[in-house]
Parts: structure tokens; C-alpha cells; sequence
């Protein structure tokens, strides 16, 4: 999702850099920051989730060692999505900034 995010940004810059674009591509942005919304709020989903189970397995860690070992492993799986999710807030905010310079 990051790669096609990052190659539709670049088109758009492409055809703001030429000035190549009408009222049916900036309708056509809006529809697509909308899909990216809301890629971007179930990667927050799954990001809360992952950081709620990582935390808790923390603690229960404290009375149960085990529970050491699911954190570590919660823990590999929370940093990338934290990473991936930031990338694409990045991109859908840089999303809107290409809408407003496309409106004026």
C-alpha cells in the first residue's frame, strides 16, 4: 500500500508540475484520499490493538516470565506497524496539501 501511496503522490506532482489537470482529476484525488483515509484508520486499528495486547503482555509479564516472550514477540510486530503507519499518515497529509494547491 506504502508503494502504491508513494507512486500515486508522485503522479499527482507530475501533473501539478505541468499544470496537467481538470476538475475530474481533482474529484478523482478527493476519491483517493478518502481510500487512503481509510487505509490509514485501519492501520491505526491494528496498531492500537497490537500496542493494548503488547502492554498488557508487559504486565502480565511482571507475574507470569512467559508472557516475556509474547511481549518480544508483540513487540516485532508493533515497530513495523507504527513505522508503516506513519509513512502513511506522511503520505495522506501530503495528499491534502496537493489538493489545495490543485484548487487555487
Amino acid at each position: 500500500m506504502r508503494k502504491y501511496l508513494y507512486d500515486y503522490i508522485d503522479e499527482i506532482d507530475d501533473k501539478i508540475k505541468n499544470q496537467n489537470y481538470d476538475d475530474d482529476t481533482i474529484k478523482n484525488h478527493l476519491l483517493k484520499i478518502s481510500f487512503f483515509q481509510h487505509e490509514r484508520v485501519i492501520h491505526l486499528l491494528v496498531t492500537i490493538t497490537y500496542a493494548i495486547m503488547f502492554f498488557g503482555s508487559l504486565i502480565m509479564s511482571l507475574s507470569h516470565l512467559v508472557f516475556s516472550f509474547v511481549a518480544l514477540i508483540l513487540a516485532g510486530f508493533l515497530v513495523p506497524y507504527i513505522w508503516h503507519y506513519f509513512k502513511l499518515e506522511k503520505g495522506v497529509q501530503y495528499l491534502y496539501r496537493q489538493y489545495d494547491r490543485m484548487r487555487r
